[in-house]
């Protein structure tokens, strides 16, 4: 009960905060106009002016700096502060990450485009060195550090991709770093951790254990707790993400961003509702784990219950308090993605764009790709690849699911007479559709019905979903009438 109090206490307190999201009277009417009509892309001219300062005349602050500490306040763990965010964070932080995090890409997929309808251009922050666009807000935070905090050592809880970015960003600044991460975490991750210098603990079965576990030894041990979402510094470093699109694709009309525990959509839309109200501003979660749209739903925060789902980079019980605010009131539409809509857009980014991202990182395409957005049809949206820290284990399944879900791995049951020769007629006739056997299984003992009949069960490789009813249309035009498929078909 006193942690809800405490949630709902912070969320009060961040409604009467300002975030300094000021929308004039002809921006706001521009805003309810649909999308299709969004051709006027003008901008807050004391936006644009401080955005397009020289780097020169902008100092990097140094650690520990009072303005800097000023600038952004961290969340007290008694949750009664109120916390002050805005676009001008945004750029605060990005004059300070910016010559330690490299700019990533943001680029225009011709193939992606002719597939979806959309025009769609990929912000690969998956290149990154640790990974993901986790860094920004990680080393933003740890710059904020004063010299008896950097003594002291810092900590975080992550099921991988923020704590690599702790974990590197901490050693170049020498300062030690303590990762806690669920005992399930990804090996890859564990080991990039440990490889980035990051002591790991493993603790928990997920990330709220991990994060339990955390939180006691900062306490005990006097480290400064570096959340992955839920602070002012973070979620600004994240939103850094967005001035860059703007630089990259300044006619970009909407972008389209997985959501875990909300950082990164909340400082990209501060910063982008800020410049143009008229961008629209896309969520994507994992159908298993729709934290943030329940939330918002609910109208306050409500926590999910943790459930096995490829998609561990988003997979959060509980979505953060100060981006759940933001993002209420700025976020245009949150959608949802299942495992094997994501499986398939791994899949098309590792053949169409020859990247391999993980399938939290490709949950935006997921969405576009299912027209969970049809909204976005021929307008320029630019989708956030947010991470490839992927097992290749994990992958090869994954690419098996996407297999299937496109209709190029399929299953058919046959049955047949169990006497020689019947399986080899069912097998020539896959052969002439051009199918390529990759099992078969025999099922007799389970099999309902006369003792003198068996069920092959045959994975094959086909072409597409047309290919898979082709041969079962064929295999019951030579006969075998009880013909079945078991995998999707559509």
């Amino acid at each position: 009960m006193r942690s809800l109090l405490t949630a709902r206490s912070l969320s009060r307190s961040i409604t009467r905060s300002t975030h300094q999201i000021r929308y004039q009277s002809n921006n706001a009417a521009a805003a309810k106009q649909p999308i299709s009509q969004s051709n006027d892309h003008s901008v807050d001219p004391s936006l644009t002016e401080s955005f397009k300062l020289d780097p020169n005349d902008v100092p990097v602050p140094n650690p520990g700096s009072p303005t800097v500490k000023a600038a952004f306040k961290a969340v007290s763990q008694s949750m009664n502060q109120s916390v002050n965010l805005s676009h001008r964070e945004v750029q605060h932080a990005y004059q300070s990450i910016k010559q330690f995090v490299p700019k990533s890409p943001c680029d225009h997929s011709l193939r992606l485009s002719a597939m979806t309808g959309v025009n769609v251009y990929l912000k690969k922050e998956h290149v990154s060195i640790t990974g993901s666009y986790k860094e920004r807000g990680a080393l933003n935070r740890l710059l904020q550090l004063n010299e008896a905090e950097r003594k002291k050592g810092v900590i975080c809880s992550s099921a991988g991709n923020h704590a690599q970015a702790v974990a590197y960003h901490a050693t170049r600044l020498g300062i030690d770093s303590i990762i806690v991460m669920p005992v399930n975490a990804p090996h890859v991750k564990v080991k990039r951790v440990k490889e980035f210098g990051g002591h790991v603990v493993q603790a928990g079965e997920s990330f709220a254990e991990a994060y339990d576990a955390a939180r006691t030894i900062a306490q005990e041990q006097g480290r400064t707790f570096i959340h992955a979402f839920n602070d002012p510094a973070v979620i600004a470093g994240q939103g850094t993400v967005a001035m860059e699109i703007i630089e990259q694709n300044p006619y970009v009309d909407a972008v389209v961003v997985p959501i875990g525990g909300g950082g990164l959509i909340a400082g990209m839309a501060l910063f982008l509702k800020q410049l143009n109200p008229r961008i629209k501003i896309y969520g994507v979660e994992s159908a298993a784990m729709p934290g943030m749209a329940q939330s918002l739903a609910a109208h306050k925060l409500v926590s999910v219950p943790k459930r096995a789902t490829m998609a561990d980079g988003i997979a959060i019980e509980n979505v953060g308090a100060i981006a759940f605010d933001i993002i209420e009131r700025l976020v245009d539409k949150i959608v949802t993605v299942d495992e094997d809509e994501m499986a398939a857009a791994v899949l098309t980014l590792l053949e169409v764009e020859k990247t391999v991202v993980e399938a939290s990182g490709a949950a935006a395409l997921a969405a576009i790709q299912t027209n969970k957005l049809p909204e976005l049809a021929n307008l320029n949206v630019v989708l956030c690849l947010t991470g490839s820290n992927i097992d290749m284990s994990l992958l090869g399944r994954i690419i098996e699911k996407g297999l299937v879900k496109s209709g190029r791995l399929a299953r058919i049951h046959v049955t047949i007479p169990d006497v020689p020769g019947q399986l080899a007629k069912v097998l020539q006739v896959i052969h002439e559709c051009r199918a390529n056997v990759k099992d078969v299984e025999h099922e007799r003992a389970f099999l309902v019905g006369n003792v003198g009949l068996t069920q092959p069960i045959i994975t094959m490789e086909t072409r597409d979903f047309d290919h898979v009813a082709e041969v079962a249309q064929s295999l019951k035009a030579h006969g075998f009438e009880y013909t079945s498929i078991v995998t999707p078909t559509s």
